[in-house]
């Protein structure tokens, strides 16, 4: 490994302005979310004082985002995706500015509001599994993973400073403000997409037999060990040790209930996130990515499980420091490695299935951690959950020879950094050829 390259690898940024214009946009897009969102929800309260209807707000962000993420997905392996993306950030655009012309004209219809935010999310769904497909097209196969740890970090400084920037926006100003600092977000994102080239999905099945779009996705994946057992192990992870709905338990039980306390919960996880995003250089360089995700779901499982055992706070902040952390390299080296691993035609699709996945687990990981804290304690569902996940992981790892043994292709001597060769990509269901490691020996 070269000097400094256990630090941040920005070799995609240097070397490829395609994918410079994409982070950037992604980057503005994510931050104007989170201000959106927190908008919403201090709206929401403000009109209603009622915890129904902010819980309403997750049903009208749930469904668009798994209904529009699976629209999304065939759309983007049957048309141009630089297209989708521009026209579903368009969408986006418009809800935004909806938005903040019901704030500036004082609604006070909920419903109304909801109908905007579920529009919102219905234009960011649409594009996101398109969007998914673009840093491998953009990137050499070598720096793919690199790509996906920038795109986690610009995520994870969102997720940490993105709701703060918005409660001093909204104490400061007013709702109005928060929605149009959204909007101009989303406008940077439109102009970003815009400086991409065409991507098109290649592959004849994507122009030509649209009747099998859904179903070739389903086949490809569980056809190819590498690609079902990289969805199985976040699966686990994420159904089987979900925290977030028990914060506020833990928060009560053990350290006194304060409000900035449980803030600091969060926090401590992006802190995670982002420490390893800066560190990622090592991880983005191993080839050995199916491993490394899964060794990194284990002890993502594991550190929620000293999380329920810590009875001191910066113990307790430590483990979910450490769960962020390695959640971060798990959804780095996952990405990369569906990405590469699905061949170009069913790339819109089988990101629609992991964009799925990505969503309903942690939801319902919540839920079940939820429901087992209800009849037991949030202490017991936490460390049942992350060891239980992390023997789920484990069996993943037994039975999946070709997701442990699972190399990143090499960079090829003529590579200009377009787009990674397709072996089978006319054939959903052909097996990954010869042994598991054959499709980074070639």
């Amino acid at each position: 490994m070269r000097r400094g390259g256990r630090f941040l690898d920005t070799r995609p940024l240097r070397g490829s302005r395609p994918f410079r214009a994409l982070w950037v946009g992604t980057s503005a897009s994510q931050f104007g979310g989170q201000i959106a969102t927190v908008a919403v929800l201090a709206q929401v309260w403000e009109l209603t004082r009622s915890p129904v209807a902010t819980g309403a707000i997750g049903l009208a962000t749930g469904l668009p985002m798994v209904l529009f993420g699976l629209i999304g997905g065939t759309l983007a392996d049957v048309l141009d995706r630089r297209a989708v993306v521009l026209a579903a950030t368009a969408g986006q655009l418009l809800a935004s500015a909806g938005l903040c012309a019901q704030a500036l004209a004082g609604n006070r219809s909920v419903v109304l509001l909801l109908v905007l935010t579920a529009a919102n999310t219905a234009g960011a769904a649409l594009g996101a599994p398109a969007r998914r497909t673009l840093p491998v097209r953009l990137l050499p196969a070598d720096q793919v993973a690199a790509g996906l740890a920038l795109n986690n970090l610009s995520f994870q400084a969102a997720m940490l400073a993105g709701p703060a920037l918005a409660g001093v926006v909204v104490a400061r100003w007013d709702f109005a403000t928060a929605y149009a600092a959204q909007a101009g977000a989303v406008a940077v994102a439109l102009l970003a997409v815009a400086h991409l080239p065409a991507v098109r999905p290649e592959g004849g099945e994507a122009r030509s037999d649209r009747r099998r779009a859904g179903r070739g996705g389903w086949r490809i994946v569980l056809r190819r060990p590498t690609l079902w057992g990289s969805m199985a192990t976040d699966l686990s992870a994420t159904l089987l040790a979900m925290p977030v709905a028990l914060f506020p338990l833990v928060n009560e039980a053990r350290f006194g209930g304060s409000p900035r306390t449980l803030g600091l919960f969060l926090s401590a996880v992006a802190v995670g996130g982002i420490a390893a995003g800066l560190f990622s250089g090592t991880v983005t360089r191993l080839r050995r990515g199916g491993l490394v995700q899964l060794i990194a779901a284990g002890v993502w499982g594991v550190a929620l499980a000293g999380f329920g055992l810590a009875g001191a706070l910066w113990p307790a902040f430590g483990c979910l420091a450490v769960a962020g952390a390695a959640d971060t390299v798990s959804v780095v080296t996952r990405g990369a490695l569906v990405q590469l691993e699905t061949p170009d035609a069913y790339r819109g699709r089988v990101s629609s299935m992991e964009h799925v996945i990505g969503v309903a687990g942690p939801e319902l990981g919540n839920l079940r951690g939820g429901l087992l804290a209800s009849v037991t304690s949030a202490p017991f569902s936490l460390v049942a959950g992350g060891l239980t996940a992390a023997l789920a992981v484990a069996a993943v790892a037994a039975v999946n020879a070709p997701l442990r043994a699972y190399r990143t292709p090499p960079r090829a001597p003529a590579d200009s950094g377009a787009d990674v060769p397709e072996p089978n990509a006319s054939d959903p269901a052909a097996p990954e050829p010869g042994t598991p490691g054959a499709r980074a020996s070639r």
